[in-house]
């Protein structure tokens, strides 16, 4: 005979199963997934129940491999939000085109408007020498000023147009002499050569010295000659420099250069410059071939005029190689082609690819980026650096820097309008060198960036079987003449240099993120494994027993509520009896509380809904 369910009409009757049915207990909800759960090791906690050393084993066990996991989990994820990246290599065969080469004939000129400053100039130079190291190290620079004073007169830059200006208000400051240090530790034979720069009030200054003379005799010759050039007007015209006398010859892929293959800008310190394929789009430059016959084959002049002799004290001509639309920092990049002599310069280009966003800043075009380029050319590294350290000194010293672009409304630096910009000048730069001005954070790497990796070979050239000839035929076909009438000295007035491509492939450099999302979830999903031999339906398992934890809780406390609520007060516990299966089922008869107790009005059922 089957027991009669509490709140029954009929004995006998078999308990209807609910749509959705809920334990009676914690521990019955437990107990049954324990039972039935694909988690290893969960079922010792039921099978041994009535030991509890095995039970309590299995459950320090089991918190030991739950606290294993998630110490995983927590390696995992703090690498994985560091952002590390991988460096993945491929080689890329596309046709591509030559790059842009930029020569410079280290050969600046003097500008008419500023020559009778440069003549005090190099005489007080003269007179640094002597005061530094006697009367026969200035003899040589004073016979140089001499003699080329009437070759600089007639090849001075005049601008009619300019006339009526002048710099006859400008005087040349002594307050910036050379002078000679000496370590009282290190004794006479040991000292530091530089000069004195204050602030506008005089209280705070320091010395720009050098252990070697001659570095702070070009240092000091820089920053009084930047002075003097601030005096030219800023629309003045360049010099009208002609091709010819720079470049004899140009070939490219043995067809000879035309016209427009080539720009021309004048730079303060390296001279007339000339920047081949700057866009990089003509057909013409095209990379067909690697090789030495398919490259840019230049035969070049090297004379020095000895204009301003301690500005650029190089012979030869400045050669860089970059990408198109760049501006070509010759005083960072580049490379020094020496006079009678054959150069060849093999590159190979190579892609660099970053991945940016979290994984490191960079910048596809510059649009995104706060520091406003003062070049008209695509963004780089040190285009961003160059215009943020010129707004920085517009900003603080009140001048911008003459060897960078000026930002609208800004006026080039000079000592006689702002007598202290030396000195706000060299801490900034200071700042800039050592990573402690914010330009760094402002400006990011590009995204996308294309390097050139350059192997150079030289030879003599012409050699001295064949210089007569050569120079004979360099006169008649490209206007060759040189001022000197030795042959040996000729021969080192002339340069040759062969640009090519060793391969056309080339090299990309790709980031990859060491540790991406499919990564992380099944480097997760090992280590669950691991340590309790599951699956991802084993999680579900857990998140439905935390569920149900929920739900139950939820349901004890609304019924204890309501029993709390009814008129006759809370009466004795609910009765719990057997349902359905494992779940149990709580009942109460209408109008009565828990065992009969009135005051409900309704049936309750925790095992059935």
């Amino acid at each position: 005979m089957e027991p009669e369910l509490p709140g029954g009409e009929g004995g006998g009757e078999a308990a209807e199963e609910g749509l959705i049915e809920f334990y009676g207990s914690f521990k019955e909800m437990f107990e049954f997934f324990c039972k039935n759960s694909t988690i290893h090791g969960t079922v010792r906690l039921v099978c041994s129940g009535r030991n509890r050393m095995k039970t309590a084993f299995w459950t320090l066990l089991l918190l030991a491999s739950l606290a294993m996991l998630y110490w995983q989990f927590a390696l995992m994820f703090s690498q994985f939000w560091a952002y590390p990246v991988v460096l993945t290599m491929s080689m890329d065969s596309e046709p591509k085109m030559f790059p842009a080469v930029t020569i410079c004939n280290l050969d600046p000129s003097r500008f008419e408007l500023v020559s009778e400053q440069l003549e005090q100039l190099e005489l007080m130079a003269e007179e640094s020498l002597t005061f530094l190291y006697g009367p026969k190290a200035s003899a040589r620079l004073a016979r140089l000023r001499d003699r080329n004073r009437d070759r600089d007169r007639d090849g001075a830059i005049r601008v009619q147009a300019w006339a009526n200006l002048s710099s006859a208000g400008f005087r040349l400051s002594h307050n910036f002499s050379l002078v000679r240090m000496w370590d009282p530790g290190a004794g006479r034979k040991h000292s530091r050569v530089g000069f004195r720069l204050c602030n506008s009030t005089g209280g705070n200054c320091f010395y720009t010295s050098h252990p070697s003379g001659m570095d702070a005799l070009l240092e000091w010759f820089h920053f009084h000659y930047m002075n003097v050039m601030a005096q030219l007007p800023p629309g003045l015209p360049r010099h009208p420099q002609h091709f010819q006398d720079l470049v004899y010859s140009c070939q490219y892929d043995g067809e000879p250069c035309r016209p427009s293959d080539h720009v021309h800008f004048h730079h303060p310190v390296f001279g007339s410059c000339y920047t081949f394929n700057s866009k990089g789009t003509d057909p013409f430059w095209a990379a067909t071939k690697p090789g030495i016959p398919y490259g840019l084959s230049l035969i070049l002049r090297a004379e020095q005029k000895e204009h301003l002799p301690l500005l650029s004290t190089v012979a030869g001509v400045k050669v860089m190689i970059h990408s198109h639309n760049q501006t070509p920092f010759l005083e960072h990049e580049g490379f020094h082609i020496r006079p009678g002599i054959a150069t060849t310069i093999g590159i190979r280009q190579d892609q660099v690819n970053r991945l940016g966003g979290n994984y490191g800043r960079c910048t596809t075009d510059g649009a995104d980026v706060a520091v406003e380029l003062l070049y008209n050319n695509s963004y780089t590294l040190q285009a961003c650096l160059h215009s943020c350290f010129q707004r920085a000194m517009v900003q603080r010293c009140g001048c911008g820097y003459f060897y960078y672009p000026l930002p609208a409304g800004a006026r080039y630096c000079d000592y006689s309008r702002q007598p202290a910009w030396g000195h706000c000048f060299y801490q900034l730069y200071s700042r800039l060198r050592n990573h402690r001005l914010d330009c760094f954070q402002h400006c990011p790497k590009p995204c996308r960036e294309s390097l050139y990796k350059v192997s150079a070979g030289t030879a003599k050239w012409p050699s001295a079987k064949s210089q007569d000839w050569v120079r004979q035929a360099l006169r008649h076909q490209n206007g060759y003449n040189s001022s000197s009438s030795s042959s040996s000295s000729s021969s080192r007035d002339i340069a040759k240099v062969t640009i090519f491509y060793r391969q056309l492939s080339s090299q990309a450099v790709h980031e990859a993120p060491l540790l991406s999302e499919n990564l992380l979830l099944s480097s997760m999903g090992s280590q669950w494994s691991l340590w309790f031999g599951s699956s991802v339906l084993s999680v579900v398992e857990m998140l439905e027993l935390l569920l149900d934890t929920l739900v139950l809780s939820l349901l004890f406390c609304l019924q204890r509520l309501r029993a709390r609520s009814s008129p006759g007060g809370p009466g004795p516990a609910p009765e719990l009896s057997p349902a359905r299966g494992n779940p149990r089922e709580l009942r109460e008869e209408p109008g009565k509380g828990p065992e009969g107790a009135p005051g409900l009005g309704q049936e309750l059922e925790l095992g059935q809904l």
